[in-house]
Parts: C-alpha cells; sequence; structure tokens
C-alpha cells in the first residue's frame, strides 16, 4: 500500500504500478506464503506523449526515493517507449503494457484517491490466477520469455507455475 500511496501522490497521467508488483503478489497468494517474495524493482508506468524524456524519468524516480527511499522504483513513460521496442506508438499505458514479454506481466493497478484500486489487465487476469505462464501472443520473443523465467528464478519462487511453450 505504502508503494501505492507514494506513487499516487505524484498525480501521474494514467499511471499505475505494474508487472511483478501486481504479478507477484498473485502468485504468492496462490503459493500460501507467509511474506511477500521481495520484488527487485517497482514499476511505475504512465502516458504523457508532451513529454517523453529520460530526464522526467528520473525526476520522477528521484522524487518516489524521498518518499520511499528502501524501494527501488523504475519509472517508465509508455509514450515513449514504442521507439525502444521498434513498434508503432502506443495510445497509452495499457496499450504499452500489453506489449510486455509474458502474458502474466501485462497487468497493473493504482490507488485512486476515493481509495478504491483500478487494474489494467489487456489480457484479463485468468493466467494470473491460474499459475499458467505463457509468451505474449502480440509481443512474441520466446527466447527473452525463457531466457526471463529462468533469471527470475520463477520455478524456484513459484514452484507450481506452468511455462507454456
Amino acid at each position: 500500500m505504502a508503494c501505492l500511496q507514494a506513487a499516487r501522490t505524484l498525480n501521474l497521467p494514467d499511471w499505475y504500478l505494474g508487472a511483478g508488483f501486481l504479478r507477484n503478489a498473485i502468485w504468492d497468494h496462490l503459493h500460501a506464503k507467509k511474506s511477500m517474495t521481495p520484488l527487485n524493482d517497482v514499476d511505475v508506468v504512465y502516458f504523457d506523449a508532451g513529454d517523453t524524456s529520460l530526464e522526467t524519468e528520473r525526476e520522477i524516480e528521484a522524487r518516489l526515493r524521498k518518499l520511499l527511499p528502501d524501494v527501488e522504483w523504475e519509472v517508465r513513460n509508455q509514450a515513449r517507449m514504442h521507439v525502444r521496442h521498434g513498434h508503432q506508438p502506443y495510445s497509452s499505458t495499457t496499450d504499452g503494457i500489453a506489449q510486455w514479454i509474458e502474458v502474466p506481466t501485462c497487468v497493473g493497478v493504482r490507488l485512486e484517491f476515493d481509495q478504491n484500486f483500478t487494474f489494467t489487465a489487456p489480457f484479463g487476469l485468468g493466467e494470473n490466477w491460474s499459475l499458467k505462464v505463457r509468451v505474449n501472443p502480440n509481443n512474441a520473443r520466446p527466447t527473452i520469455f525463457q531466457q526471463r523465467v529462468e533469471d527470475k528464478q520463477w520455478l524456484t519462487l513459484w514452484p507450481e507455475l506452468q511455462i507454456l511453450d
């Protein structure tokens, strides 16, 4: 909650905490873990076509570090990420999230000022809750997919996962 509250204070356009922040929490719950798996970083994604500078992302990270210095923040404006990946321009944060490597990672959550949660999940949340992991059909890069599964040691951390080819 502290990460969601910190990100909310910045009032970024179309923002979410994405990827492992939500994915790992679901997998931890389904594996009945008593404590959450530590995150390598917390991914803050937003969409601002009017300012796609790396400097702005770094400034946002610095502001977040002041709020929660023990968190490794990674901020990415999805309005510029299409260039990095050689795609057509994204139309929103959700459109950018829909390009991530594996389907269960294509998720995000934010805390609204009324204390409600807003979720984005271009492929739905069904695969997260089923413990099935497959490569994103919209951005099929099976070699990178397999490397991420190994590097992140998902089957060690969550042995009930089913990695689909």
